[in-house]
């Protein structure tokens, strides 16, 4: 919102809590979510639905009662169960799942900052184009969410709601059980590891200082793709052990692959590099698209399995 705003574009919503204070910054917030929504609907305004997943239902809901001609989008950190809500309504016309993979640890209105989408991959999802590509209303629906993550700075990553849901346990679910048990871990260590806790270990439990509650919400709706990621992470750990406590005592093997993951994962993160060139330059791969165009669907499909990103036209 607080990018929107910044770059001039119409934006107003509801929150439970922290309107009075978005009020107090100059945005236009309510209290009443039948008010924002009854406006978006005279106004065909886009929907996006912010809420933890367990609010998901009930918000969806409101939209269906107080504004069932607008498009819908959502931030939520899972899409399959958000997908499977959005069906149960009949919804799935009116809506393209959402995901910017940027944040803090921090959670609320005053936590909230301009800029935090700079450069973040924004996942988008196409599952409905893959039984309805010529629909041309939807395809304005995709091209809409697109140049609503591209405003804010963040590339578009065209994703399926499976296979968005496999990747988020590896690299946002399953850090947020590692940093609750490495917490757990150095407290279990008293007060003098407590005093000698430092930057390695502040940086690996940093998002343990989130709410619970929404921690919960993310591991908990994404269990099913979860569980095998914690497997291969438990056996990664039991080989560091074994390694440790045979004869040889090295962790030559992990660190090694550990240090060789690390560079790739940091080669496509996206972050633009500085370049003699007015042209941005982004290490995800790019792809345009003309969403509603024959063999559409085909080319996110494509663009979905290397990982990278999509700008419409």
């Amino acid at each position: 919102m607080r990018d929107l705003h910044a770059r001039g574009e119409r934006v107003y919503g509801f929150t439970l809590h922290g309107a009075r204070a978005a009020r107090r910054d100059g945005f236009d917030v309510s209290d009443s979510v039948e008010e924002v929504l009854r406006r978006a609907e005279d106004e065909r305004a886009l929907v996006v639905v912010a809420v933890p997943m367990r609010a998901v239902a009930s918000v969806l809901d409101q939209v269906a009662e107080f504004a069932p001609s607008c498009g819908i989008t959502d931030v939520v950190s899972v899409k399959k169960p958000v997908f499977d809500l959005v069906v149960q309504r009949g919804l799935e016309s009116r809506y393209v799942g959402g995901h910017p993979m940027a944040g803090t640890e921090f959670s609320g209105w005053t936590a909230s900052q301009e800029g935090l989408f700079a450069s973040a991959a924004w996942a988008v999802t196409f599952d409905y184009a893959r039984e309805h590509p010529g629909d041309p209303e939807w395809a304005e629906l995709f091209t809409v969410v697109c140049r609503l993550a591209a405003v804010v700075g963040a590339e578009a990553v065209p994703v399926s709601v499976d296979r968005h849901d496999e990747a988020v346990a590896r690299v946002s679910h399953l850090p947020h059980v590692i940093a609750e048990a490495l917490a757990l871990v150095g407290d279990h260590g008293g007060t003098l590891a407590q005093s000698l806790s430092a930057g390695s270990f502040r940086g690996s439990t940093r998002v343990a200082s989130t709410d619970p509650d929404l921690v919960r919400n993310m591991c908990e709706t994404n269990a099913e793709s979860l569980v095998p990621v914690l497997d291969e992470f438990i056996a990664l750990l039991q080989g560091a052990r074994d390694s440790l406590s045979g004869e040889s005592r090295s962790l030559e093997e992990l660190t090694k692959s550990g240090h060789r993951a690390h560079l790739r994962m940091a080669a496509r993160k996206g972050a633009r590099r500085e370049s003699v060139s007015p042209v941005e330059i982004s290490s995800r791969p790019i792809m345009r698209v003309h969403p509603g165009t024959p063999g559409w669907e085909k080319q996110l499909v494509q663009i979905e399995s290397v990982g990278g990103r999509v700008e419409v036209f």
